[in-house]
């Protein structure tokens, strides 16, 4: 309820009409202040007339005025240069440290604009509390909000490969391994490739990238795969050759990385997909220089078109043979979405990390002719109206659901504001 009141004040959304303290005295807000996301009265700098006397300071909000001494504010000092305190329920008067009584009044919020906040905020986690009101908003306005949403997905994406880049002091191949070991495990999966990618210094896969069965024993068994298996014969060779380069580069295999597999299609089983990441290894790992190349979709797409051979034509995992398995590693949608989730990410970090504002122009572009995804998020705003034609438009709709639908930040959406504001302003 204070994030509400929060807003209200900020946007001066409250009721038309003159404003009074608790005494009566005649109250006008000539400037609401900043609002502070840190420590201290939540909005510096505010101008205020009270009774005809103009006040500079800060203003402090509460749902209840006893809030004030519930949370110690009688004995911060950092609170006496509060001039007015704005409440919802006024059950008590407030003083400073000297004791001197602070000014104070109710926010008047309209009960409908309340109420309004108060269903999109309590609306099932899986549902858009706004569906039946976005065909009232302008085209524009939307897909604005959604191409900023785009580029604020993209840009923490690309951050992340930065960080893992400076976690390696500048290596940057070992954080696109992590970036593509991650993106592999497709988001269930995620952590445990990401853990198993961090376990191996790219440099003992260098060393080893003549050598297929070597790469898989060093994947496989840091992956703790190997251990459990049913009795097979390329898997009693990978367990002998995983145990020669463990002792060798004294290796400690994973532990507790809860593999998951219920529920989960074939060609995307982990042992697939570490299947795949060792074939991208074999002849050494160049897939950011092959990145940093590509220059259409087409090429983005060719760096994942890989075949299984030899076991892995035949199995999905470890065990019984499949009698009917497609040697195509990934499907089309899945390449897709590599693309989404590494290649552009990395063009982005890499392209601002070199100056490059050519790549990374290069990296929004790809973007636009990638087919948007198909998941839970985009059915939910595209049954709502809202049109979605590419990769980075699907990118903005899961950033917007996750980030906030999901978190009920409605108040900090443009969306939400757009509809709270005219619906308060529509009284």
């Amino acid at each position: 309820m204070e994030d509400l009141m929060h807003y209200v004040w900020k946007h001066r959304l409250w009721l038309a009409g003159d404003l009074r303290s608790i005494d009566h005295q005649p109250i006008q807000i000539i400037d609401t202040g900043q609002l502070n996301h840190d420590a201290g009265p939540d909005f510096f700098n505010a101008k205020v007339n009270i009774g005809g006397k103009c006040w500079c300071g800060n203003v402090e909000m509460h749902l209840r005025a006893s809030d004030w001494y519930r949370h110690g504010h009688q004995e911060d000092p950092a609170y006496n240069s509060v001039i007015l305190h704005v409440v919802h329920l006024s059950d008590c008067r407030v003083t400073r440290t000297d004791g001197q009584i602070i000014p104070q009044m109710i926010l008047p919020c309209a009960a409908d604009f309340a109420e309004k906040y108060s269903r999109f905020i309590n609306n099932p986690a899986n549902e858009l509390c706004c569906a039946p009101h976005l065909h009232t908003l302008p085209p524009v306005m939307v897909h604005s909000w959604l191409d900023a949403l785009a580029f604020q997905r993209l840009y923490a994406k690309a951050e992340a490969v930065r960080t893992r880049a400076d976690r390696y002091a500048g290596h940057w191949e070992q954080a696109v391994f992590i970036t593509l070991a991650r993106a592999l495990g497709a988001g269930i999966n995620g952590d445990a490739f990401e853990r198993v990618a961090a376990s191996l210094p790219l440099r003992l896969l260098h060393k080893h990238s003549d050598s297929i069965v070597s790469l898989e024993a060093f994947l496989f068994g840091q992956a703790g795969l190997l251990e459990g298996t049913p009795p097979d014969p390329y898997v009693e060779h990978l367990q002998q050759e995983y145990q020669f380069l463990r002792n060798k580069f004294s290796l400690q295999p994973l532990n507790n990385l809860l593999w998951q597999m219920a529920r989960m299609r074939p060609q995307s089983f982990p042992h697939r997909r570490l299947a795949l990441l060792a074939a991208m290894c074999l002849n050494g790992f160049d897939l950011l220089q092959r990145i940093r190349d590509c220059a259409t979709e087409a090429d983005a797409r060719q760096l994942f078109a890989l075949h299984l051979s030899g076991y892995w034509s035949t199995h999905y995992s470890f065990g019984r043979p499949s009698a009917a398995i497609n040697t195509t590693a990934l499907s089309r949608s899945t390449i897709d979405i590599l693309v989404i989730n590494v290649v552009l990410p990395v063009m982005m970090a890499y392209g601002e990390w070199i100056g490059d504002e050519q790549m990374m122009a290069r990296a929004t572009a790809l973007g636009e002719f990638i087919p948007p995804e198909k998941n839970r998020y985009t059915a939910r705003f595209t049954a709502a109206g809202v049109a979605c034609s590419n990769a980075l438009t699907s990118q903005a709709m899961v950033q917007l659901h996750t980030q906030y639908c999901n978190l009920r930040k409605c108040l900090q959406c443009r969306i939400g504001h757009r509809l709270l504001a005219s619906q308060s302003l529509s009284r």
